[in-house]
């Protein structure tokens, strides 16, 4: 398989599953060093101490360093890429690393697996030098040393060559941002590399449980040894986090609440169990679940604050609302004391604006002097001169218009609710606004009221 990196000005990205990777060209190089990390060092101390021309060195590096390098391919045991001369004359160059034999690769892969930090380094494209002293105590030799660079080019020079050389330094920018092109080169794909690591920590974890969950090195005790399942350490579950294959994309959501479970059964109901009360309660919930998920799955929903929950007073309210049943309606206002006309006032509220209307409704308070006078400036900054209409303050933060059954009630919120008098009775008229002459506009209520 054969991936490209491209990185908008043709930087090394993070790649490509996969035995080849292809890089962009990068940029000019100009008054920069070509390794910054010290295995990007090491991989130039490896060309310069293999170079038996340093010339050619020297001139292979201001070609890198100008930009004469074209897109590099990395796979394993061979890096190519084309390079043209100052007179444009393009030559195909390769540089060759011997690759890691199997045996290589399982000690390191064994090795990486038992320090949980070796995969943390690796996911963040770091590769720390205690991590590679110790694939060399196990003898694995990651990085190449004196004659480990073979160099191959059309031009025909028998050793390395400004081409070569070139090459190499371009590749130096390459292992900078991603050590995973050297373990490319080595003989292993990224992905490849992730999916062995996976299934050698799974199965590390198994031995550490032991069998049946016990008895293994990191088998607990006390609860844990009860429920079987010893766990592992924090740092490794966190390590092998980038390593796991990702998830299921989640199912489709319904377009309906599914149906709650029939209670119509030949068998009497125990004392004290409602059934249809119970069927209605189970369906209700239904409808709510699939609501939160439709939330849940929007975009932005991180960012919407969290529901409070509901005393049974409100959320009888809310069933009211949500049902249109009279019948269950009449259950709902005997259940929670109020008249049949007091719970059609409530549901009204809610309609509007949910918990918070209900509360301007049903509470009373005395605003604080603070929010009395932000409601007051409200009130003598929402309309022109000569348009405000005239109303008569009354208790708890409402003011009634002169003349017309409307009122305006002042929120904890500090939004403005537009009330109406009907029948008698003093119920919502819509939903709040954020100033006093938008409230009153929403019931018809506008200039000179």
């Amino acid at each position: 398989m054969t991936g490209t990196d491209s990185g908008g000005t043709g930087g090394a990205g993070r790649g490509t599953d996969g035995n080849e990777r292809t890089f962009a060209a990068l940029p000019p190089a100009q008054g920069r060093a070509f390794a910054q990390t010290w295995w990007g060092r090491a991989w130039l101390k490896a060309l310069e101490d293999t170079a038996l021309d340093l010339g050619q060195l020297k001139k292979g590096r201001k070609q890198a360093r100008d930009g004469a390098v074209g897109a590099v391919s990395v796979r394993p045991g061979r890096i190519t890429a084309v390079v043209r001369d100052r007179d444009g004359t393009a030559h195909r160059s390769d540089v060759l690393l011997q690759q890691l034999g199997t045996e290589e690769w399982d000690r390191f892969l064994d090795m990486v697996v038992e320090r949980a930090g070796h995969i943390a380094a690796l996911l963040d494209r770091d590769m720390p030098p205690h991590l590679v002293e110790e694939a060399a105590s196990a003898g694995v030799e990651l990085l190449p040393g004196i004659g480990d660079l073979e160099p191959e080019c059309a031009c025909d020079a028998w050793d390395l060559c400004l081409h070569t050389a070139a090459l190499c330094y371009q590749v130096a920018r390459l292992l900078d941002e991603d050590p995973f092109v050297l373990l490319l080169m080595r003989g292993r794909g990224e992905r490849q590399l992730l999916d062995e690591l996976q299934v050698r920590s799974a199965r590390a974890a198994r031995t550490r449980r032991g069998p049946a969950g016990g008895g293994g090195e990191g088998s607990g005790s006390g609860d844990e040894a009860a429920d079987g399942a010893a766990g592992i350490r924090a740092e490794e579950a966190f390590a092998a986090r980038d390593i796991l294959p990702p998830l299921p994309p989640p199912p489709p959501v319904p377009q309906e609440p599914g149906l709650p479970p029939s209670l119509d059964t030949e068998a009497a109901a125990p004392p004290g169990i409602d059934a249809d009360a119970l069927e209605f309660l189970a369906a209700d919930a239904a409808g709510r679940a699939l609501r939160l998920l439709v939330d849940a799955l929007s975009a932005g929903h991180e960012r919407q604050p969290l529901e409070r929950e509901l005393t049974p007073g409100q959320d009888a309210v809310r069933l009211a609302a949500s049902c249109g049943d009279p019948l269950i309606a009449v259950r709902l206002a005997e259940g929670t004391g109020r008249q049949r006309a007091e719970l059609d006032l409530a549901v009204e509220a809610w309609r509007h604006g949910g918990a918070a209307a209900l509360a301007v409704l049903e509470e009373e308070w005395q605003p604080e002097p603070e929010a009395l006078a932000r409601a007051k400036a409200d009130l003598a900054g929402a309309w022109e001169d000569g348009e405000r209409p005239q109303v008569r303050a009354g208790v708890a933060g409402r003011w009634t218009v002169v003349g017309a059954d409307v009122q305006l009630r002042y929120g904890r919120d500090g939004r403005w609710w537009p009330y109406r008098k009907v029948r008698g009775r003093w119920g919502a008229a819509g939903a709040s606004a954020a100033d006093p002459a938008s409230a009153l506009a929403g019931v018809g209520v506008g200039v000179g009221a």
